[in-house]
């Protein structure tokens, strides 16, 4: 009686489901994913007739095309208005049977009998009826098994023998009588759904209407009813006479959708009576659109959505009569967790980040056990090679090949071993390079040597990492916003582009293009090396004894001669053109392939399967055709044997050499920048990984990953090895290729992106295979350079599209109205947009150009300024419109600022709640902590109060002032407000 009357309460349909929603769970009502399945039957003249499966739902409507031979596109379904006020009559005046006991639908019929054939007096007629709803059902499924026996005869053969309640084995799972299903389709549908039958026809023999919703208590497991063996739970029911078939057709169909929607999903598995699904039918034409008959075609279909919106603002009380509960759309705020908190204690975060990774240290090695890991460092062993040729070349050519280049297999597998965030991937990055070249210039102006001031510099800043990591210096991370990530991430990608572009143009240098060839004369054309100017004896010999290469033609200063000639050696315009080719055909491939997961083409394993080994699969065909094209293009050169790279240096690098001593104590001065450089390159790409977008699970190590890259920073200084730090291009394409989307996904529902798959394998393999590549000489010897140039451009493209800045940078050539739907548009003016988009790209041109001038020793310190830089925003934008357009600056209180300000909208709600409801209430919001006596003191206190008011509930919070502060205010507002005669007692929140 008492939720009776508390139902009837609610006087909106919204407020009904609310209520019904909030009611407590069991498990018996808990909901479950449906599978809803539309049978149709009609029944003339006597004629033998079976149930034939029409239509199928599991988030989007499928239909039986007209030719009975093929499933349609799945599209969201159109509903009549008329049909949904027709279903909304068919419940009113039906039978409604709720948490019945059945085995089989001989038993659902049996049951429901005396309701829904009490009125038919006639037994033929009850006998008709009853016999309609045993027939066979026939799926659309049952045709792809040809001459194969049907798999039930009849319900009627079946019910008896085989229609029991499910059964789960020991793991859990399902074991039904079916012999054969549709298992592609099974595996899009969600583990533990549940069925949904919806069963209407014609039956010649009736007068009126038979209708009933019947729900089922447990889930019975019904053979043959529907296509695919899960259990049934609802039942619907619409039988009627002859002639109405389209109108029952759309009657099932607004029901089957109405079971898709998951309000009244919920809604239908906690109802309690009849009232209660009206309230979800309410509820739902609530929310339903009306498109005017005369502006749109009805017969066309809908195209499911990439993304739904969430209806979780549908299940939030609303005041009633007041403004509803504002729902954010996106959440805004800090990108960093509590392991960004400054502990106070020495290593005291290095030690929460231990103690946070440990738990998964094993779980990071089996969980790399997959083929989309396989995919991933096949594919980043070619992608890393590249970096590491390419940077490492230009390090070879500006330091004249004193750098090795075999430390990046070393410290990529110490980082994948040991750090906090394996899937950072190490490297050497432009901005390094730009400090090892103006040490290089640095140390041959004064005649220094370069090994030994380099190795002073490096032990240095390792030290320096180190006083970082014990001072949680690390946590400074969180005023990296998302305005510093994306300028510095937007270089870091442009650096990769326009050095792979540049290579390419180097190749026209080496390969040069005769721009003044006459075709008439071609057969005139010739080229060859003459003698120097004044030669020697020896090279006059030399001359005449055999003839000179064009290689040897450079080294001995001979000039080139002839039409076909150019300064450099030959034309050999084939090889240019030939590799402008492969670096483009690499880079279109790859992003073709990339792509291939949501074509039309072959099965979805098969589209996953190419996407994932998308760029490997592109290394491995252009390979192949360069080989058998034939055209000598650059090829990829490893270093057969281990070694030093210079025969006048040893594996270990003397700190001092030949410098004076002082160098030792004056390389702290480089070294201070290029710790704010390696700290700044290291920790913007960890916060640009570890992004709540990512969805990680597994937490992140900021602090140990310093520490690793600090230590093999010192060690690769001893061993004159290249310094490397996390790159950021390799570590959001390692990210992006580890992406898990759901693999049960609804037939039109987009994959839901899971997260990323958290392992240190890949990592490992990589770096692994790089130092083995000594021993693969054999294979190696036959990639392309260009080929690899392709794959430095694709991983610079690729790693734009998931940067903000560059779509906000892509508005400015937009009219509004086709600008993207984004977020911020939606909050933030557009001149506020561009203004921001301004500041940013002003920062990225003077990053830029501060890199290639001579005053890139400064490089550091700007990319350091880029932090203050975003503080000054914060004077040209409010704090509304930097949430959407980047993350909030922290602040000394903003901790206890918010939560005051969580707690007050909870008490200003809670009140105009409890208003509404007619419930007196006392809402206190103190700042205060109290403890022992103190506390014990204020509650009596409250309980007090609560006494002389009759007040019925108390919302307490206590948070932090003063006591004297607080009892004052409460005894001054207990002698202003609390009367015997207040109905309602609203202590102000801020009290």
């Amino acid at each position: 009686m008492n939720t009776e009357s508390t139902a009837t309460s609610h006087d909106t349909p919204s407020q009904r489901v609310q209520f019904i929603l909030g009611t407590e769970e069991d498990e018996e009502h808990a909901a479950h994913d449906l599978f809803t399945e539309l049978d149709e039957i009609c029944v003339k003249d006597g004629k033998d007739a079976e149930w034939k499966e029409t239509a199928r739902w599991l988030k989007f409507e499928e239909d039986v095309e007209d030719g009975g031979e093929r499933w349609s596109k799945p599209y969201v379904a159109t509903l009549s208005l008329h049909s949904l006020f027709e279903l909304r009559s068919c419940i009113i005046n039906g039978t409604v049977l709720l948490d019945i006991k059945a085995s089989c639908i001989e038993e659902i019929a049996g049951q429901s009998e005396i309701n829904v054939y009490s009125t038919l007096h006639v037994y033929l007629v009850r006998m008709k009826v009853r016999e309609a709803l045993l027939k066979r059902h026939h799926h659309q499924s049952d045709k792809k098994r040809n001459n194969l026996l049907p798999m039930v005869k009849s319900l009627t053969d079946s019910g008896r023998r085989q229609s029991e309640p499910h059964h789960m084995d020991k793991a859990g799972e399902l074991t039904p009588h079916f012999t054969c299903v549709d298992t592609h389709f099974m595996k899009k549908i969600p583990t533990g759904a549940e069925a949904s039958n919806v069963l209407v026809g014609e039956l010649d023999f009736l007068e009126r209407s038979i209708v009933a919703f019947v729900r089922l208590s447990p889930a019975v497991l019904l053979t043959g009813l529907t296509e695919v063996p899960i259990p049934t739970r609802f039942v619907f029911i619409l039988l009627g006479p002859d002639g109405k078939a389209q109108q029952y057709h759309e009657i099932g169909r607004s029901m089957a959708t109405i079971m898709t929607d998951e309000i009244f999903h919920d809604v239908a598995y906690k109802a309690k009576d009849r009232s209660d699904l009206l309230a979800g039918i309410d509820e739902f034409l609530d929310q339903v659109t009306v498109l005017p008959p005369g502006e749109w075609d009805p017969s066309i279909r809908i195209e499911p959505p990439k993304s739904v919106p969430s209806q979780e603002k549908r299940k939030i009380p609303g005041v009633p009569n007041g403004p509803a509960v504002p729902v954010e759309e996106e959440q805004h705020g800090e990108h960093h967790g509590p392991e960004l908190e400054r502990t106070g204690r020495l290593f005291g975060g290095l030690i929460l980040d231990v103690k946070r990774k440990a738990p998964f240290y094993l779980s990071d090695f089996k969980d790399g056990l997959s083929l989309q890991c396989v995919a991933s460092f096949l594919f980043l062993y070619c992608a890393c090679m590249s970096p590491v040729i390419t940077f490492g070349g230009l390090l070879g050519e500006a330091t004249e090949g004193r750098i090795s280049l075999l430390g990046a297999s070393m410290t990529g597998v110490a980082y994948s071993l040991f750090a906090g965030q394996p899937l950072t991937i190490l490297g050497s990055t432009g901005p390094v390079l730009v400090f090892e070249k103006i040490l290089f210039k640095f140390c041959k102006d004064y005649d220094l040597s370069y090994l030994s001031l380099r190795t002073c510099i490096g032990l240095w800043t390792a030290f320096l990492c180190l006083i970082l990591v014990a001072t949680d210096a690390s946590s400074l991370v969180c005023y990296i916003t998302r305005f510093t990530e994306e300028a510095f991430a937007a270089l870091i990608c442009l650096i990769f582009i326009y050095e792979a572009l540049e290579k390419l143009f180097h190749l026209g240098e080496l390969y040069p293009i005769n721009r003044h060839a006459d075709l008439d004369k071609l057969t005139l054309a010739y080229c060859r090396c003459a003698e120097p100017d004044n030669p020697s004896y020896k090279t006059l010999e030399l001359w005449n004894q055999r003839n000179i290469t064009s290689s040897e033609c450079l080294d001995l200063q001979g000039q080139f001669i002839g039409s076909a000639c150019g300064h450099h050696g030959p034309y050999t315009p084939d090889v240019l053109f030939w590799s402008a080719i492969l670096f483009f055909g690499t880079f279109f491939l790859s992003t073709f392939l990339k792509q291939f997961k949501t074509s039309k083409y072959f099965p979805t394993r098969v589209r996953s399967v190419i996407s994932d080994f998308a760029v490997f699969l592109t290394i491995v065909f252009m390979v192949l055709t360069d080989y058998l094209i034939g055209v000598p293009s650059q090829k990829l050169q490893v270093p057969s044997n281990f070694k030093p790279t210079r025969d006048d240096r040893g594996w270990l690098i003397n700190p001092i050499g030949r410098n004076p001593w002082w160098t030792v104590l004056a390389a702290l001065i480089p070294a201070l920048l290029c710790t704010i450089l390696i700290f700044m390159d290291q920790q913007i790409t960890a916060v640009i990984i570890n992004r709540k977008e990512h969805k990680l699970l597994k937490g992140c190590g900021y602090h140990l990953d310093l520490l690793m890259v600090g230590v093999m920073l010192a060690v690769c200084s001893i061993m004159g090895l290249p310094w490397f730090v996390a790159a950021t291009v390799l570590s959001i394409t390692h990210v992006n290729s580890l992406k898990l989307e759901s693999e049960s996904s609804a037939p039109g529902e987009q994959p839901r992106f899971l997260g990323i798959k958290e392992q240190r394998l890949t990592g490992l393999v990589i770096f692994l295979l790089m130092g083995l590549s000594v021993f693969m000489t054999g294979a190696l010897q036959f990639i392309p350079m260009p080929v690899l140039y392709g794959v430095f451009l694709y991983m610079g493209v690729s790693s734009l599209k998931g940067i903000q800045f560059f779509d906000r940078v892509k508005l400015f050539g937009m009219p509004a109205k086709h600008q993207p739907d984004f977020i911020y548009l939606r909050h933030v003016p557009l001149r506020k947009v561009h203004l921001f988009t301004l500041t940013q790209l002003t920062c990225l041109v003077l990053l830029w150009v501060i890199k290639t001038s001579p005053a890139a020793i400064v490089f550091p310190m700007m990319v350091l300024a880029l932090v203050f830089i975003r503080k000054l925003l914060d004077f040209c934008f409010s704090k509304r419109e930097l949430s959407y357009l980047d993350d909030l600056m922290p602040e000394n209180k903003k901790k206890k600022l918010d939560d005051d300000s969580k707690n007050a909208e909870v008490c200003d709600l809670y009140a105009e709640f409890s208003k509404a409801k007619g419930i007196p209430t006392i809402n206190v919001v103190a700042s205060m902590q109290v403890k022992g006596l103190t506390r014990i003191l204020v509650e009596t206190l409250l309980s007090i109060l609560c006494n002389m008011c009759n007040v019925h509930s108390l919302y307490m919070v206590f948070m932090g002032r003063k006591l004297q502060s607080y009892i004052s205010k409460i005894i001054l507002y207990t002698t202003q407000y609390c009367t015997p005669q207040c109905n309602v007692l609203n202590i102000p929140c801020h009290a």
